[in-house]
């Protein structure tokens, strides 16, 4: 056989073979020819297959991972160590941008310009964990194929394609689901689309937002969760009249115990922001210009604005996936413990994977930076390697604000583990404060605010561990340094036994 018809036979050939459920075998091609049977002449159905075979708008088909977000930033990453990026990676985006670490949209993304503002390409992935900063010219050195400004909006299981926005048709071998999520959006017909109301979710959102607090008096915050606080801490640095509005008793309720509450919202009030709590939003109102005006409540009340900023949290990004499975309690794509989908070949991560939570026994959706870097990077090293363990996810949240230039107090707080049971408070918040979950003894999950390294480095540890613990011992500590001190010695008696 001559060797034009073996190179038009091999490019017909999928390079990659699935086995049972999302293990692929790469097959190089010097390999892959010592198997190829010996033909004569290929027919002429056989070149109008391999013409329809290679009309792909995709050169890399190996991998393709869908969505731009942090866990494709550090999926890429993931994919170079362990040299399976270069001519076998594409990375398809609705984004204009490389992959970047969302949370700076904001935090520091939302300072004003003489308060030193993060900007591209300073926090693209993957620098939030202390990584390489991936340039899309670190993409195009890594030979990993990137398609900009173009979501995907079909795909085609059996034939293993996916259709663009643009109308691009893409190959794939193996496909990894990184679309995170949407904000929730209040509905047109109370003016959640108004000129002057903001959603973040992106460079764009974030950039429109400034744009609007640059000329802004009055900025309304509609929810109590991360996004409002972090919002709300921006605005004072613009020195805005701002007030945040929820539904619920306090700030972070799905979080916060009303005691830790009052303190953070003390500290905002401090700053001129004003709270209107377990308030319902009948609609927002707008002007002669249609540029949004005030925020009319159930009660009959209204609250005068010029600036919107709605977070009432998101959405998992499913669609077009939803044939793939999806998981109808906590929304997203249900995956296992590798991120395999209910369909061979086709993997979920990030904000979008509704995965086993296995410390706790149940399935959740954790929409967070920290499970999505770490989500991708353990199944990439599942799919290329023998690497068959569980995904075991400690749940872990943080938040920091008011820490541009001249702020009076820098907030800085994490917390790991699960935030059941009875509460423990130690500390006056000057600057520090903890708060230990214990249920049945055990110590579930555990909040710091203002810790030292070593004592962050040591939550984890305590919620993994879940030591027992003497809840009387932890009330009548003087200092949250006394009380991180007597967990710590249940857990070095546990480890002792």
């Amino acid at each position: 056989m001559s060797s034009v018809v073996v190179r038009r036979l091999m490019a017909t050939m999928p390079n990659t073979m699935s086995f049972k459920q999302g293990l692929s075998l790469w097959c190089p091609q010097s390999a892959a020819l010592n198997r190829i049977p010996r033909v004569s002449v290929p027919s002429r159905s056989f070149r109008r297959s391999f013409v329809a075979a290679t009309s792909f708008d995709n050169e890399n088909r190996e991998y393709v991972v869908v969505g731009g977000g942090n866990a494709a930033g550090y999926a890429a990453r993931t994919f170079v160590e362990h040299g399976q990026a270069n001519g076998k990676l594409c990375i398809v985006t609705k984004e204009p941008y490389a992959p970047y670490e969302r949370p700076a949209l904001t935090k520091a993304y939302l300072f004003p310009l003489d308060k030193k503002p993060a900007r591209l390409p300073g926090f693209h992935t993957c620098v939030g964990a202390g990584g390489e900063r991936q340039t899309p010219d670190w993409y195009k050195e890594q030979g990993i194929e990137m398609l900009y400004e173009d979501p995907v909006t079909g795909v085609d299981i059996e034939k293993q394609t996916l259709t663009t926005n643009s109308g691009k048709l893409l190959k794939y071998g193996t496909l990894i689901i990184a679309t995170g999520c949407t904000a929730s959006r209040f509905p047109e017909k109370i003016g959640g689309n108004l000129p002057g109301v903001h959603y973040i979710r992106d460079v764009a959102d974030a950039d429109s937002l400034i744009s609007s607090l640059g000329k802004a008096k009055k900025l309304v915050v509609v929810g109590g969760g991360y996004i409002g606080m972090e919002v709300a801490a921006a605005a004072v640095a613009w020195k805005l009249d701002t007030t945040i509005i929820f539904p619920e008793e306090h700030l972070l309720s799905r979080l916060f115990t009303p005691s830790l509450a009052q303190k953070y919202e003390q500290l905002y009030q401090d700053n001129g922001v004003k709270f209107v709590k377990g308030a319902k939003i009948k609609h927002l109102e707008s002007g002669p210009d249609g540029r949004v005006t005030a925020v009319k409540l159930e009660d009959g009340s209204s609250i005068e604005t010029d600036t919107v900023v709605i977070g009432i949290g998101a959405k998992p990004a499913v669609s077009p996936f939803n044939m793939v499975g999806l998981n109808n309690t906590v929304g997203g794509i249900e995956v296992d413990g590798q991120f395999r989908t209910s369909i061979p070949g086709i993997f979920a991560i990030g904000d979008v994977a509704a995965f086993p939570l296995k410390i706790y026994n149940r399935i959740a959706r954790v929409e967070h930076v920290d499970h999505a870097r770490k989500s991708a990077q353990h199944c990439i090293k599942s799919l290329l390697t023998a690497h068959t363990h569980t995904y075991d996810y400690l749940p872990y949240f943080y938040s920091r604000v008011f820490e541009y230039e001249g702020s009076s107090r820098k907030v800085w707080w994490q917390f790991f583990g699960d935030n059941v049971g009875e509460a423990v408070e130690v500390g006056n918040f000057d600057p520090k404060v903890a708060t230990f979950w214990i249920d049945s003894g055990k110590l579930k999950g555990v909040l710091l605010e203002s810790g030292s390294p070593e004592e962050f480095q040591l939550l984890p540890k305590l919620a993994r561990s879940q030591p027992s613990v003497d809840k009387a011992k932890l009330q009548n500590a003087l200092s949250v340094e006394e009380a991180l001190e007597i967990a710590q010695a249940s857990l070095e008696t546990e480890a002792a036994v």
